[in-house]
């Protein structure tokens, strides 16, 4: 324990590894951002806490996967798989999430974990249980120095892209007529059919909109970790505990949860590698005893 301690203390102490480690964390954060947007733009809107929402991010990336074998182009994979789920998504939010919009917040919970189980059992059946991985694209294969220390391109990109999403989730919001639209139907969904809003389009359109996020980040991560079917429950683990932390329904919150899960995360691995998801679920715990509705949340959310 004394030898390990010292060994770390040494290690941080090298401004190589904190600046690699700093990199690691942003772009695991900007993984998880890109998931824990989605599922925090749809609780915003709908108020439906959907626990499949890991289990679509996976199932982007095996679509992307598939894309990959058909077209030959990582970026064909990367463009075409979040439509493809985008009309999944749409299909199960009218199928599944509005009959069940004037019950018990619960029926929607219990039913949507549940389509974590039958969608894990798809894969299975579909791509099978061995561990896939996508090939990077050419153009971003090798390193480039950042900050001093070499870095590769393709986690950069991720990075990049992460930043990119927010900003277009920003702006659709914040200065569209469309964004308008969804947020009248966020505050008051009686008041914005009232006039004239058609509130189960708007819906299913965010509902949509989240998958579309899901699955961009789902071939990004499936580039760089390989996965199993299994991954559809971890990663909804990490999305539930950024969208706590931040505050339900906030995508500030989703931005800032994602930062701090992905410093926790990635310092965590470091220190004490078999522990770094208790770490992320002792600052949830934290965060729930000191501020219930997130960081950045509202506390009627």
């Amino acid at each position: 324990m004394g030898h390990a301690g010292m060994d770390h203390a040494g290690m941080l102490a090298d401004p190589t590894v904190i600046i690699t480690l700093v990199l690691n964390a942003v772009t695991q954060a900007s993984h998880m951002l890109l998931l824990a947007l989605g599922l925090s733009l749809i609780f915003g809107v709908l108020r439906v806490l959907n626990m499949a929402h890991g289990a679509l991010h996976v199932a982007g990336l095996y679509v992307g996967l598939s894309v990959f074998y058909v077209t030959g182009s990582w970026w064909a994979a990367l463009f075409i798989s979040p439509f493809i789920l985008a009309a999944v998504g749409a299909g199960l939010e009218v199928a599944l999430i509005r009959p069940l919009r004037n019950r018990h917040p619960t029926h929607a919970l219990i039913l949507t974990f549940g389509v974590i189980l039958v969608f894990q059992d798809l894969f299975k059946l579909i791509w099978g249980v061995d561990i896939k991985l996508l090939s990077e694209p050419r153009v971003l294969t090798g390193a480039v120095t950042t900050f001093g220390v070499p870095y590769p391109k393709f986690y950069l990109f991720n990075i990049a892209a992460a930043v990119v999403a927010v900003i277009l989730v920003w702006l659709l919001l914040t200065r569209t007529m469309a964004g308008r639209v969804i947020r009248a139907a966020a505050q008051d969904a009686e008041v914005a059919a009232a006039v004239g809003v058609p509130v189960p389009r708007v819906y299913t359109a965010v509902f949509a909109l989240g998958k579309v996020l899901a699955a961009f980040g789902g071939v990004l991560i499936g580039t760089i970790m390989s996965f199993t079917p299994a991954a559809a429950l971890d990663t909804m683990l990490y999305a539930f505990a950024i969208v706590v932390i931040g505050g339900l329904g906030s995508l500030a919150g989703a931005v800032l949860g994602s930062l701090l899960v992905g410093f926790v995360d990635a310092f965590g691995t470091m220190i004490a590698p078999g522990w770094s998801l208790a770490f992320v679920f002792v600052v949830m715990a934290l965060v729930l005893v000191l501020r219930p509705y997130g960081l950045l949340g509202k506390a009627e959310a």
